[in-house]
């Protein structure tokens, strides 16, 4: 789950981390209050979106007077900013963050993350701060340090003041530079989060350290202990078909395809959607119905699924283990029958039960599609799907 820079900052404030004066603005004319709230003659209007790369799409606006405040709040608002994280469809802006102006004297990147191939948190700094730090990796690989911890033992003081050293702060700020870091890792252990990223973590003139900008990321499964993160979600800025899905307890993954996937098991999942590229389509979707697949959870699926009209043919893979086969078809044919089903539908079914759930399918006289194997289901799926674009094609 992704929080807003704003609900980030205020956390890290709890962690005795420095942040810029700032409030949160629904209107032009609340973004001038907010303003004037912040003492000095230089305010930052933020679009808030959970993206990166705000400033290169126009979300960012430096404003000398109150009157330019308002302008750009109101250019901002109800703006549809698109950057290369947010994909063609981009995000809408509904809220910005009015911050105070900062003298920068040096841009600085921190970023704390889960590395699940060394089972540690891994600090990764660079003095090069304010740009993206993959291409930074890629075009300088020694700007960047890497410094591994140990889950177990935390963060070592000898830690944070390697890692400041590295970033080129001087003796002078290595006090404060050690308890920012410290904090920015409590923080992350402390709420469950899977990613800290602070770019840019600033030098003032006058050699303060502040946090500009922040992002932050949390384990889906830890939200249950976090009632207080998990109030922080901005149902807006996410894939209404997989806030849907979210709603629903079922694990959903929008794609651009045209063909809607209902798979139990993850590994299934991906190798279904090879399948289905390999056989000349596009999946149009990711969803896991978990191994619980009750009639009631199956149709909930489906609707899902169809949901987006963008979806030409349906392919349902299962494999029953600690499912049912017969289980999964009735709730197949209850779901069919429940819904308007204006696509094909091709259903492929193996394990546990097999020949009964099959059996169900073949005698509930509903137009579906059989299949064997995994590779004759995606040929089938992708037939169809060939043919209702050609009728389409053909219609007009």
């Amino acid at each position: 789950m992704d929080i807003h820079e704003y609900q980030a900052k205020e956390i890290l404030a709890k962690y005795g981390v420095k942040i810029a004066e700032g409030g949160l603005a629904y209107s032009p004319e609340e973004s001038v209050q907010r303003a004037r709230e912040i003492e000095g003659n230089v305010w930052v209007v933020k679009a808030q979106i959970h993206s990166g790369a705000r400033g290169k799409a126009g979300g960012i606006k430096i404003c000398n007077t109150h009157d330019e405040v308002e302008e750009a709040a109101e250019e901002l608002l109800g703006k549809n900013l698109i950057t290369h994280q947010t994909g063609p469809a981009g995000k809408i802006c509904s809220r910005v963050y009015i911050e105070a102006g900062t003298d920068i004297a040096k841009e600085l990147y921190l970023c704390f993350l889960i590395d699940r191939s060394s089972e540690r948190i891994v600090m990764v700094g660079s003095a090069q701060g304010g740009m993206e730090i993959e291409e930074l990796a890629e075009t300088n690989p020694g700007a960047v340090k890497k410094i591994y911890i140990e889950p177990a033992v935390g963060l070592q003081d000898f830690q944070a003041r390697e890692m400041a050293f590295s970033l080129g702060l001087e003796a002078t700020q290595l006090i404060h530079a050690v308890r920012t870091i410290k904090g920015c890792y409590r923080a992350l252990r402390d709420l469950d989060a899977s990613m800290l990223e602070i770019n840019p973590l600033v030098i003032t003139g006058s050699g303060e350290l502040i946090i500009l900008d922040a992002k932050m990321s949390f384990d889906d499964n830890a939200l249950f202990r976090r009632h207080e993160i998990a109030e922080l979600r901005d149902k807006t800025q996410g894939d209404p078909r997989e806030v849907a899905a979210a709603d629903h307890g079922l694990s959903y993954v929008g794609l651009d395809g045209d063909i809607g996937c209902m798979i139990n098991g993850a590994g299934l999942a991906m190798a279904t959607m090879d399948m289905i590229k390999l056989a000349g389509g596009e999946p149009a979707n990711f969803l896991d119905v978990g191994g619980g697949a009750s009639a009631e959870r199956t149709e909930k699926a489906f609707r899902l699924v169809l949901a987006d009209k963008g979806v030409k043919a349906m392919l349902v893979n299962i494999f029953a283990g600690i499912n049912r086969c017969d289980w999964i078809a009735e709730g197949v044919v209850h779901a069919v029958r429940n819904i308007d089903m204006s696509v094909p539908l091709v259903v492929r079914l193996s394990g546990t039960n097999v020949e009964e759930g099959q059996r169900i399918i073949a005698e509930s006289g509903l137009p579906i599609i059989m299949a064997g194997t995994l590779a004759e289901a995606a040929d089938k799926v992708v037939r169809a799907r060939n043919e209702v674009v050609a009728e389409e094609n053909k219609g007009k």
